[in-house]
């Protein structure tokens, strides 16, 4: 019932995640990511701690074969659950149990590893890496985007989807992207549409954050901004 996508850009070491299901609000379920440190998924019968325990896992210095293996040996469930991982420095594994819900499939990829369960070809993970990987000098955000939505293209999973996630983390302790459509009849259009509301924003709110002195001039007269600085 859901299938994703987990990347790295080579360029500027960025993170993140695109993810859609059938179910409500996968991505606050399923989608974990730390900035220098690596980005995972957990899906089918989500068991959302291991995402937190995977980054933990990461940070110590585990690869993502490492930390897969694991959060697959700890885990009360492991036959039921399908995870991602992808590192800092771009490898990526993944585990699917036997008790995972047919068709589910994986791929892994120059800094990519895509995973589906509940799918309509075996086929869709890899057509998603192929999209991936196809314009390696986009941005992380747009290149996940575009792989999702081959996904889809591809086939997708048996149900319709409902909700969809795009989450990226650059250098901040907070996410560069988070944007989610929760429940919609087209969640990846929904997705699509909010990203090209966001990204001509995305470094204004960076800058706000960062250095807000240097975000636009401030004197004594300067009328209040709090209803449009967010």
């Amino acid at each position: 019932m859901t299938f994703s996508i987990a990347g790295r850009c080579s360029r500027t070491g960025m993170l993140g995640m695109a993810i859609t299901s059938s179910s409500i609000c996968v991505a606050s379920r399923c989608c974990w990511a730390r900035p220098g440190v690596g980005a995972v998924l957990t899906q089918n019968f989500t068991d959302p701690a291991i995402g937190q325990r995977a980054l933990d896992l990461l940070s110590e210095g585990l690869s993502a074969a490492q930390t897969v293996r694991r959060v697959v040996e700890e885990n009360k469930f492991p036959a039921y659950r399908q995870i991602a991982a992808i590192d800092a420095k771009g490898e990526a594994s993944f585990h699917t149990g036997e008790m995972a819900l047919p068709i589910c499939a994986s791929a892994v990829g120059d800094n990519c590893v895509a995973v589906g369960n509940l799918l309509t070809r075996p086929e869709v993970p890899r057509e998603m890496v192929t999209a991936f990987e196809k314009f390696p000098d986009h941005s992380l955000p747009v290149r996940l985007l575009s792989a999702l939505e081959k996904g889809l293209e591809a086939g997708g999973e048996v149900s319709p989807v409902r909700s969809a996630g795009l989450l990226v983390v650059d250098r901040q302790t907070w996410p560069l992207v988070d944007l989610r459509a929760d429940w919609h009849d087209t969640p990846l259009l929904e997705l699509r549409h909010l990203w090209e509301r966001y990204e001509p924003q995305m470094n204004q709110f960076l800058l706000w954050a960062l250095s807000p002195d240097k975000a636009f001039p401030v004197s004594s007269t300067t009328p209040c901004l709090a209803s449009s600085a967010h």
